[in-house]
């Protein structure tokens, strides 16, 4: 019954944050920010750990989250984001499906969750060796480190937040995520 209260909750929350989503203009890449080009899709696919977000009600109360990223067979990427619900002491998981809003080797992109709305999904920042990435949502009320380990270098988390704020992000409402194994 708590996982059908949560899917309840996320569905309305989900769907808020959508309105909201609507009207910052769906996958619009936020004023002053630049989408990582020479983008590698392949060399994007698989899991990430979440390092640092903005918090949101779709992802409140989740430590250990992850997202996994692999192809659709009609090209598109399935999106599993993942996540342990430290409220009601359960996993829960969303799957979605991202596009690219243009050019596939510029890293910015539309993930949907439920139906035809889509919000903005824009690699900002890339590790050279793709081991990190920073990404924006469409306004700058959107932002997530992420990172293929559970842990970042300390110093490499500390830039990106200064390059965040310095780029009108506000980083003071960042939380870091726990990734150290769900206990209740």
């Amino acid at each position: 019954m708590a996982l059908l209260s949560r899917a309840r909750k996320g569905f309305f929350a989900l769907l808020g944050a959508v309105g909201v989503v609507a009207l910052a203009g769906c996958v619009s890449v936020p004023a002053g920010v630049t989408p990582v080009t020479g983008f590698d899709l392949d060399r994007y696919l698989g899991t990430w750990y979440e390092i640092a977000r903005l918090d949101h009600n779709f992802e409140r109360n989740l430590t250990n989250v992850t997202a996994t990223y692999s192809l659709n067979e009609d090209g598109s990427v399935r999106v599993a984001n993942r996540g342990f619900d430290v409220t009601i002491c359960e996993y829960d998981e969303q799957i979605g499906r991202a596009t690219f809003n243009g050019d596939p080797t510029v890293a910015s992109l539309g993930v949907s969750f439920f139906g035809p709305f889509a919000g903005g999904y824009h690699v900002i920042e890339l590790g050279p060796d793709y081991s990190y990435a920073v990404v924006s949502g469409p306004t700058k009320g959107f932002f997530w480190i992420l990172s293929r380990t559970p842990e970042m270098p300390e110093a490499t988390v500390e830039r990106i937040l200064a390059e965040a704020e310095a780029n009108g992000y506000p980083t003071d409402e960042i939380i870091l995520v726990d990734q150290g194994g769900p206990s209740c």
